[in-house]
C-alpha cells in the first residue's frame, strides 16, 4: 500500500499546532509532535526541513484557515459588529491560533511568517473598510486601518488577556455568548459614522 503523504503531513500539522501553542518555537520538541502524531520524526525532516520549517507551516495553514473562515468583503465591512462576532466565534473554535501568533511575535524578532500573503490579505480588508467609510457606513473619524486595527484588537484581548478583561469589564461568569454579545456591541459602537 503506497504511504499517504498528505494525511501524513496533516496529522503531523495537527500535532504541531497544540504543540507550538503550548510550547512556542523555542520549547516545541520534534520528538512530541511525531509521537502524538504517530508518525517517525524523520517524517518531520522530510517534509517540513526542521523544526522552524515546520512551525512556518502551521502558521501559514491556520493563517488560511482564519481567511477562509472570517473573511471581510466590502459588502460585509459595513458591519464591524458582525466582523468581530466572526472573529469572536473563530477563536473560541481555535484557541490555539492566538498563542500561535503571539508565539510567532515573541521568537521571529519582527520577521513574520508569509509576510507578503498576509500584508495583502490585510491590504484588501482595510480596502473594503475604507470602502464602507466613503459609503457612510462606518466611522471615518480614523484611518482604515486603525479601525480595522482596532476591531481586531478588540477581540483578541479578549482571549489573550480575559484577566484583564474581567477586571476592566467586569467579564467574570459572563458565558461565551454574553462575551460576544459585548464584543459585537462595542465593535459596532467605536465603527459607527
Amino acid at each position: 500500500m503506497p504511504w499517504d503523504t498528505e494525511a501524513t503531513r496533516r496529522r503531523l500539522l495537527d500535532a504541531a499546532v497544540e504543540e507550538f501553542a503550548e510550547h512556542g518555537p523555542a520549547g516545541a520538541r520534534v520528538d512530541r509532535v511525531a509521537r502524538s502524531a504517530g508518525i517517525n520524526k524523520e517524517r518531520i525532516y522530510q517534509y517540513f526541513g526542521d523544526k522552524e520549517g515546520l512551525f512556518r507551516a502551521v502558521l501559514e495553514r491556520e493563517l488560511q484557515r482564519l481567511a477562509a473562515a472570517v473573511p471581510l468583503t466590502a459588502e460585509q465591512a459595513g458591519d464591524l459588529g458582525d466582523y468581530a462576532g466572526r472573529l469572536f466565534d473563530h477563536h473560541t473554535d481555535h484557541p490555539h491560533f492566538l498563542r500561535l501568533l503571539h508565539w510567532e511575535g515573541l521568537a521571529s524578532g519582527g520577521e513574520a511568517v508569509a509576510e507578503a500573503k498576509r500584508a495583502a490579505l490585510q491590504h484588501d480588508k482595510v480596502a473594503a473598510v475604507a470602502d464602507a467609510q466613503r459609503r457612510g457606513l462606518v466611522t471615518a473619524a480614523i484611518g482604515a486601518g486603525q479601525l480595522l486595527y482596532g476591531v481586531m484588537a478588540l477581540v483578541d484581548w479578549w482571549f489573550v488577556a480575559p484577566h484583564v478583561v474581567r477586571m476592566t469589564v467586569g467579564a467574570e461568569g459572563m458565558d461565551r455568548a454574553t462575551q460576544r454579545a459585548a464584543v459585537v456591541e462595542l465593535a459596532r459602537r467605536m465603527s459607527a459614522p
